[in-house]
């Protein structure tokens, strides 16, 4: 009973203090600002060394997702962790349980349930991360979409390839041109040309898309080229590849619907059958 107890009331607590600690106010981080400011600085000291960095041997951190969704490794490592002990502690706390109704479970059992409830919990935390962040490129390739329509429209009103990027990116809320703003502002503050950092963007957060529309405005900062045609192109190409994606998984979605169907058939036949066949026999 102690020991139920005491697990009941662990459990409480967990539970409260995760609740309670996304409410507190956070700390600044210094070199949090920095990473925003200088992507490829490596920060050292107590810091600079995250959680991750030191279970990197034991789970890698997908950091082209963790950076589109706006999250960090340490981050990543606590919800991955935090996830582990949770799945780890419930069988225990069952475990507990289980002598109070009489029955009497190897040892093996319930340590055997916690290791695969973690290894499962700690998956499924990856997995979200994985989703939300297949979600979020969606999004943001049909936003790059826009994006070029827009850019296009600046250089046709005479605005500079630099200008229109910035203008392009200002005309419009949300979070896909909250960021694109943020990184046009980055290569303002570092003197560096804007198309360089659109395209550390794309392959930071793994969009080629985006690394296009820096490809094709350098051509007409570079070589004074009319860009306008070839930004729409572009963009009527991309439209149409996001749509046949749509379509295709629409059409893996219908395929598996299509097996409950079969499933239900089934049973309706052997209702149907089952019958028939007693009368025979």
């Amino acid at each position: 009973m102690t020991a139920a107890a005491v697990a009941a009331g662990g459990l409480f607590g967990l539970g409260a203090f995760l609740l309670v600690y996304p409410l507190l106010p956070a700390t600044p981080v210094v070199d949090r600002a920095l990473r925003r400011l200088h992507p490829d600085l490596v920060v050292t000291g107590r810091s600079g060394l995250a959680a991750a960095d030191r279970w990197r041997w034991l789970w890698r951190p997908p950091h082209r997702e963790l950076a589109l969704i706006g999250r960090t490794p340490s981050q990543y490592a606590v919800s991955v962790g935090g996830s582990a002990l949770i799945g780890l502690a419930a069988p225990l706390a069952l475990a507990t349980l289980v002598p109070l109704l009489g029955w009497r479970v190897p040892v093996v059992v319930p340590v055997g349930a916690s290791v695969a409830a973690a290894a499962l919990a700690a998956w499924v935390a990856h997995r979200d991360v994985k989703e939300r962040a297949a979600r979020a490129r969606y999004e943001f390739r049909r936003a790059v979409c826009s994006y070029l329509d827009l850019v296009s429209l600046e250089l046709a009103a005479g605005h500079g390839p630099v200008a229109a990027l910035e203008r392009a990116a200002s005309s419009v809320d949300g979070w896909v041109f909250e960021q694109l703003r943020e990184t046009l502002l980055r290569a303002q503050l570092q003197l560096h040309q804007p198309w360089d950092e659109l395209r550390r963007l794309a392959e930071r957060i793994n969009v080629p898309e985006l690394g296009d529309v820096g490809d094709i405005v350098q051509s007409a900062g570079a070589d004074g080229a009319a860009v306008h045609d070839t930004l729409l192109a572009r963009a009527d190409s991309l439209r149409d590849q996001i749509r046949l994606e749509a379509l295709a998984r629409a059409k893996a979605v219908t395929t598996k619907l299509d097996i409950p169907g079969a499933a239900l058939l089934l049973v309706l036949a052997a209702f149907i059958v089952y019958p028939l066949l007693t009368r025979v026999g």
